[in-house]
């Protein structure tokens, strides 16, 4: 690639125009579109940051389910740590106001412990009201995200289960 488009790709990144004769001039539009977005975003209300975070992984949950490659992470718990940063201080609370023990959670977000159906009724009931606000937020999104994670996971360990399980499966003689 070119200097001039690599120069124009990183100007790009920043949202500044790369047609500028020197540096200076390019740095001084740089900080005054810097010192607009601080300004813009010192305005904000706290219920407009979070209602931003939470449209922002509504999308990401969305863009997730929708993609057709295969994660080998467990998005699942990486949405429901997002989740819970996003409205909490402290996992504690979240925890305490869906009535699951501190430790579960912990467990459930270090992927020690598969979260039972119970916790996913809650996370619904929860995420339900918290996205409200939200247009188009489905709370049956968090059991398929989680059920696609398994699919995912099964599917790239099928060479370890696989020639196990095929031993004790009878076949019939096809003609």
């Amino acid at each position: 690639m070119s200097n001039k488009k690599t120069a124009l790709l990183d100007a790009m990144e920043y949202g500044v125009d790369a047609r500028y004769d020197s540096q200076e001039g390019k740095q001084k539009d740089a900080r005054a579109l810097m010192e607009a977005r601080t300004l813009r975003m010192a305005k904000l209300s706290q219920q407009d940051v979070l209602r931003a975070k939470l449209m922002q992984l509504k999308l990401q949950m969305d863009e997730y389910l929708s993609s057709s490659g295969d994660s080998k992470e467990y998005q699942f718990t990486s949405f429901l740590h997002s989740y819970i940063d996003t409205i909490y201080d402290k996992q504690q609370e979240f925890a305490l106001d869906i009535d699951i023990t501190p430790v579960s959670l912990s467990q459930i977000l270090n992927n020690h412990r598969e979260p039972k159906e119970e916790f996913f009724k809650k996370l619904m009931i929860h995420s339900e009201r918290v996205f409200k606000a939200i247009k188009g937020f489905h709370k049956q999104s968090w059991y398929m995200i989680y059920y696609r994670d398994k699919i995912n996971e099964t599917m790239a360990h099928q060479d370890e289960w696989k020639p196990e399980l095929e031993k004790k499966i009878k076949f019939p003689a096809f003609s």
